[in-house]
């Protein structure tokens, strides 16, 4: 239970449950941007691991009482979400959050708000011969990474009888990028308790999830392909401006990511940014 606007608010859940589909509708359509090759995917392959918590007041009497009349179990949420994988004819991991989300209300009279979120399950095609003395993608073979991942989260409530979206959330997690100079850090408070020194020319190492939101929340879900924003391209800007840019810091670079991400797509309302300097100590300066 979790106090809400003086109130409170019912709410539980189930974490990590794995979705795997084969041959999930492709990708296809995604207008292409300066930055990036990506242009669309097959989905042969489409996974993710997802989250999901239902609100309602129906639910206090298991709460106060241990009275689970309306409980539904959770492992009949994850049974739920993987039979309705079956079911989604899209091709986004948000389109597929926002349909199941729906489906639990729809489904559920006692649930009046469902929040609802996923990790993207990154798989590599891997390269067979071809035939011909080369080697080829293949289609049948893949191999688990752990790449950068795309994210998506909605949470979906009742209104009138109809489902309304009260927040959404897109975003792609984890890329980690290493730029070997061109870098300063430079300027910074200098007191008592400094000890790094300035740095003219240095190695930069982040840690980076970026996140963002449309305009207009329908845009998130891939139906309309030239709106739609892949995570693939945010995190090839992420890359490019890195490699473009000489900056002073981390929030130099975020700033100048952010900035052309907003440029690239006019659609997005806002973006978000979590970032770390994972940059290796210096050990020695005097090889090239």
């Amino acid at each position: 239970m979790a106090a809400d606007d003086g109130g409170r608010t019912m709410n539980y859940g189930k974490e990590h449950v794995n979705v795997y589909r084969t041959y999930a509708a492709p990708l296809e359509g995604i207008r292409t941007i300066p930055e990036s090759e990506f242009d669309g995917k097959p989905n042969t392959l489409l996974g993710m691991e997802v989250r999901v918590q239902v609100e309602g007041e129906e639910f206090l009497p298991s709460f106060r009482d241990g009275d689970n009349e309306k409980v539904v179990a959770t492992d009949s949420m994850k049974n739920f979400i993987l039979h309705h994988a079956g079911e989604y004819d899209g091709a986004t991991v948000e389109g597929f959050l926002h349909y199941v989300g729906a489906e639990f209300l729809r489904t559920y009279d006692q649930m009046e708000a469902v929040r609802i979120s996923a990790d993207e399950l990154q798989f590599d095609e891997r390269p067979v011969p071809d035939g011909d003395g080369g080697f080829e993608p293949s289609d049948l073979v893949f191999r688990v990474t752990d790449d950068e991942s795309a994210y998506g989260e909605f949470y979906l409530h009742r209104e009138d009888g109809e489902i309304v979206v009260e927040e959404q959330e897109s975003g792609v997690t984890d890329i980690e990028l290493v730029k070997v100079k061109d870098n300063s850090f430079v300027g910074y408070v200098q007191d008592e308790y400094t000890t790094l020194p300035e740095r003219e020319n240095r190695t930069l190492y982040i840690g980076l999830d970026i996140f963002w939101e449309y305009a207009d929340p329908e845009a998130a879900l891939g139906d309309d392909p030239e709106q739609y924003v892949p995570a693939e391209q945010v995190r090839d800007i992420a890359q490019v401006v890195f490699d473009e840019k000489d900056v002073n810091s981390i929030q130099d670079l975020i700033y100048q990511v952010g900035l052309r991400i907003l440029e690239r797509f006019p659609q997005l309302e806002s973006v978000e940014f979590e970032a770390n300097n994972r940059t290796w100590l210096t050990v020695r300066d005097d090889i090239e």
